[in-house]
């Protein structure tokens, strides 16, 4: 029901999480993570969005340069993401995971701010599978990237944006994804 009100709302935003959902299902596995984060790393990625129902419409499909109060609202989106899935039974524990997946390992992310260890790790995880996504798809504000450009801008990031220790483990995983699309 979830996903059909984001869909509603805005279909690159659906499709969007469906990819990233399955970056962090390949992910999990090459991983070898335990079976409940593995799920809670999936639920989370199909969820990670869902403050944006709270957005205008305007600003999720305007193409041009956001103004300071467009882009308040839409930073607002895994604050407002987590307040609702934290009040669903069963899922309050995928609440920090949303919350965090705009965090930045500097601690220069939002909305709190926190870094390096103090980022869950499945936020961690998420970031890059959201930020990879983003980066290779077509955006109204910003021109898509070849795999291996995001990967050269994932590896720039380590450290600042991006877990230095799960960079080059993501990126193998999705390289190996590449690789079976190509047999």
């Amino acid at each position: 029901t979830l996903l059909a009100v984001i869909d509603s709302r805005d279909s690159y935003t659906y499709h969007h999480i469906e990819r990233v959902a399955n970056y962090c299902a390949v992910t999990a596995d090459f991983l070898q993570l335990d079976p409940d984060s593995r799920q809670d790393l999936i639920y989370s990625a199909y969820l990670h969005d869902l403050g944006k129902i709270n957005v205008d419409k305007d600003v999720l499909i305007n193409s041009g340069k956001l103004t300071e109060e467009d882009w308040a609202q839409l930073k607002q989106h895994p604050a407002d993401g987590a307040a609702i899935i934290g009040k669903v039974e069963g899922m309050e524990k995928l609440a920090p995971i949303i919350r965090g997946h705009h965090e930045r390992y500097d601690g220069t992310g939002y909305p709190d701010g926190l870094k390096g260890e103090s980022i869950p790790y499945l936020c961690r995880i998420l970031t890059l599978a959201d930020s990879f996504d983003a980066m290779t798809n077509n955006r109204p504000y910003n021109r898509r990237r070849t795999f291996d450009e995001a990967f050269e801008e994932i590896r720039r990031c380590a450290g600042t944006q991006f877990d230095p220790s799960l960079t080059e483990q993501f990126i193998s995983t999705i390289q190996g994804i590449e690789e079976v699309g190509k047999a």
